[in-house]
């Protein structure tokens, strides 16, 4: 009677052992998930924004005909994300894209004609939109990543990370150029940071 209650026993361990585990890995999994399902929400958002650009160099390159390097900064930067395949390398040209597209509206409002054309103001107003929507899904996505991060450090859960080859993501940050103000000079061929 005692081997069988010891046997019990010991079942209920290995069995109370194992969903703990499987609960670690479900929660590591779900969490690994959500990080790439804000990826994609950013992505997504990216390339809608990514979209807009032709239409905006497009409708700008005729009022600003001097400004062919603010154009050209717009268009390389568009190009450097689609060549992008990792998070890190979209998120430096999504960060190139910002500075151009700031660049272009702070020298836009040197052109009193642009700034009245509906097309121009239409497309600005729809990549404000989207400039908005992607800074809330960048906060969405560092959450997850923070959630993530801390979870694959913390023990018990670390070791089970360590086996799956879990790694510590990135989050997503704003480079120090883009902290910096905008020094606009107009009657000069281009901005300045």
């Amino acid at each position: 009677m005692m081997g069988w209650v010891i046997l019990a026993a010991i079942g209920f361990a290995v069995v109370g052992t194992a969903l703990y585990l499987i609960g670690i890995y479900n929660g590591l999994v779900s969490l690994r998930h959500a990080v790439d399902q804000a990826w994609a929400n950013i992505d997504v958002l990216l390339k809608q924004r990514h979209d807009e650009l032709p239409k905006l160099v497009d409708t700008v390159k005729g009022y600003m005909a001097h400004e062919r390097e603010v154009l050209q900064r717009v268009t390389d930067a568009r190009s450097a994300y689609q060549r992008a395949t990792t998070v890190e390398e979209k998120g430096a040209a999504d960060a190139a894209v910002r500075g151009a597209l700031t660049n272009l509206f702070a020298v836009a409002e040197g052109y009193p004609q642009l700034k009245a054309d509906a097309s121009f103001r239409q497309l600005q107003e729809r990549i404000s939109e989207l400039e908005e929507a992607i800074a809330d899904r960048r906060e969405f996505f560092n959450h997850a990543v923070n959630a993530y991060n801390v979870r694959i450090e913390q023990i018990p859960d670390v070791f089970l990370a360590r086996a799956m080859g879990l790694a510590p993501r990135t989050l997503f940050r704003v480079a120090e150029e883009d902290k910096a103000d905008v020094q606009i000079s107009f009657g000069s061929p281009s901005l300045t940071r």
